[in-house]
């Protein structure tokens, strides 16, 4: 009985430590219904940007969404420009300190910022 109680044991200890363990953690998130610019926020690369908009009026929204450095205001990328509602991620290879500025019209947007490890970034795929 011992043995089989061991045996037991140590087939559900190696079976946890084979499960990958998901490092992707959440670095802040910001949120909206207007244009603005968002508080600072740093992170070491990689790292997402995991954009979502919806309007009440979709035929009359508008969101652009642009990432720009902190400290300095220099531009670094558009993260997304829509007309229509949706969602997606931008995945980013650089570090520092940032905060994105968006303009907005008759929408509401969500931006999660993801700090990801190597492996998982090298998982993101671009949609063709």
């Amino acid at each position: 009985m011992t043995r089989t109680l061991y045996l037991s044991i140590l087939t559900m200890l190696l079976a946890v430590a084979a499960v990958p363990a998901q490092a992707e953690q959440l670095v802040r998130e910001f949120s909206g219904s207007r244009s603005m610019d968002t508080a600072e926020f740093e992170v070491e690369a990689p790292w997402v940007a995991d954009w979502r908009v919806n309007s009440d009026y979709p035929s009359s929204m508008g969101v652009a969404i642009v990432l720009v450095e902190a400290g300095t205001g220099v531009h670094h990328g558009r993260i997304v420009k829509t007309k229509s509602p949706g969602n997606g991620v931008r995945l980013m290879d650089m570090s520092g300190s940032f905060r994105f500025k968006v303009d907005a019209a008759v929408a509401n947007w969500t931006i999660k910022v993801y700090q990801l490890t190597r492996e998982e970034a090298e998982q993101y795929k671009p949609r063709n």
